[in-house]
């Protein structure tokens, strides 16, 4: 099983599971994203009625971000040009980057074998990308409690972007590496931590996992 090899990976050596794991996916990110009925809850007064608010929708426009990071952060993200789709080849050349990247920000890296977590789009899974990866983490489809990027970051990020609107995709790219370069290492870090919690889940004997 998927979650068990991985669980016995980690077991057997937390940290350098940790240095050596990397891991990306896609998100669209809107112009516009409306905030939740939570976030604009107003304080009313006792007796009083809440006001009606308009119903709002998600922009039109929206950019394409592939991100690649790990237990330090954000190794680099790409923002796709309009008009362009994520063939096999152009995520291939991803991977090429990504090695780049991972020399020049990971030192401890440089002699070790990445062990690198990715979804499992045609893209994804092309010849010219399998060929390119040494050690690729296995990823149960439909399955994005198990994928970082969907259970923490792309979820804090859209939380973060909530309400805000942009009139270009270079503003939203501006604002989204702002945000991930105000985090510390420590959010970071428990993303990628939680993972071992949601595999024994899992894994467990009748067990059941519950969206945070």
């Amino acid at each position: 099983m998927d979650s068990e090899h991985c669980l016995e990976l980690f077991r057997r050596n937390p940290s350098d599971l940790l240095r050596r794991f990397i891991t990306m996916d896609e998100t669209w990110i809107h112009h516009y994203t409306p905030q939740s009925n939570k976030q604009s809850a107003d304080w009313l007064e006792a007796g009083q009625s809440r006001p009606k608010r308009p119903k709002t929708h998600q922009s039109a426009g929206k950019v394409l971000a592939s991100i690649f990071w790990d237990a330090c952060g954000v190794i680099f993200i790409d923002y796709l040009e309009k008009g362009k789709t994520v063939t096999g080849e152009y995520y291939a050349s991803f991977l090429d980057r990504l090695n780049d990247e991972t020399k020049k920000k990971r030192h401890p890296l440089a002699k070790k074998k990445v062990l690198f977590h990715q979804g499992i789009s045609p893209a994804h899974k092309s010849t010219n990308a399998m060929a390119k990866l040494h050690e690729l983490l296995p990823h149960p489809p439909y399955s994005p409690d198990l994928a970082p990027s969907d259970y923490w970051l792309f979820k804090n990020l859209k939380r973060w972007l909530q309400g805000q609107r942009f009139r270009s995709n270079e503003e939203v790219e501006w604002e989204a590496d702002a945000y991930f370069e105000g985090l510390s290492i420590d959010h970071f870090s428990k993303g990628i931590k939680m993972l071992e919690d949601r595999w024994e889940k899992c894994i467990a004997p009748e067990g059941t996992y519950v969206e945070e």
